[in-house]
């Protein structure tokens, strides 16, 4: 065996062997760097798994700590009580039957008192229920400003016809009095930011329309066709679909998905309002643009 290995290497030159040599201790060399080195060196995780790794962690850590769910009742709009936020509160089946006829008359009740006789709730209910009413802004300017002032008021024998606001253009709409180009021009571009308007409730919500302005135009104006709008799915919404729904921000929706990842997922308008940060006082409107 030496013979043949010492043959072998003869028929190399000087220079051939320190090269075959080299070679072999460089392979050994990397044979042992492989063999010993920490196994963080190899599998070093990238920046992107390790933040959500970290994200991931911090969510099991809030689910562990989640305890067993209280109903909260938050301020609310009581025009728009839904059957479970109804039976939550403790009204009765008849109670929200008598609200939900009131509202498919397009009627809204402005007040407790006009609530509890629509509805027939008992005064220790309506006590309990009134705290957290939130009528919008131009109800509770109205009723200070009805009293001295109603530059509105329609000729005794005028005959109203009734559009929808969805069709209405910039000379419709300048029909009415105390609307000029650039509100017009203001209303129509709202409602070309959600595809169709989804109540006449999102009047309240465009900067420049005095509550008696919004009470003339739910005269003359009514929403019909919602073809057009523009909907978004709650549960499969990216961070940046989200974000580029008009009632959502950035933060908004960051809060979205937290809570959706806690949750599994929303299952209606209620849920909404158990979200942090969410405007809980147009929440009935937003939910008409969400699909859950």
């Amino acid at each position: 065996m030496k013979k043949e290995s010492k043959y072998f290497f003869q028929k190399f030159s000087p220079s051939q062997r320190i090269g075959l040599l080299t070679l072999f201790v460089l392979i050994i060399g990397f044979q042992l760097f492989y063999h010993f080195s920490p196994s963080s060196v190899q599998d070093e995780p990238l920046k992107e798994k390790e933040e959500w790794l970290a994200f991931q962690t911090k969510m099991d850590s809030l689910k562990e700590f989640k305890t067993e769910y209280k109903y909260k009742v938050y301020p609310y709009n009581p025009n728009f009580i839904t059957d479970y936020k109804g039976s939550k509160l403790g009204m009765s089946v008849a109670e929200l039957d008598r609200l939900f006829a009131f509202r498919k008359e397009n009627k809204y009740v402005n007040s407790a008192k006009e609530f509890q006789q629509v509805t027939k709730v008992s005064d220790s209910l309506l006590k309990e229920m009134a705290v957290y009413f939130k009528f919008p802004d131009w109800v509770n300017q109205k009723r200070e400003y009805s009293s001295k002032y109603t530059p509105f008021a329609k000729k005794e024998k005028e005959v109203i016809v009734v559009k929808d606001i969805n069709h209405a253009t910039a000379e419709d709409l300048i029909k009415i009095r105390g609307i000029g180009e650039a509100i017009s021009a203001r209303i129509l571009k709202e409602r070309d930011k959600f595809g169709a308007f989804a109540s006449m409730e999102q009047m309240q919500f465009i900067w420049g329309l005095s509550p008696e302005v919004i009470d003339y135009l739910n005269q003359y104006f009514k929403v019909v066709d919602v073809s057009q709008m523009k909907k978004i799915n709650i549960n499969d919404a990216t961070l940046k679909q989200l974000s580029a729904f008009p009632f959502f921000n950035y933060t908004l929706s960051r809060e979205i998905l937290i809570y959706r990842s806690m949750n599994t997922k929303i299952k209606d308008a209620e849920d909404l309002t158990k979200i942090k940060g969410f405007p809980v006082e147009k929440v009935s409107v937003i939910a008409l643009y969400l699909e859950f």
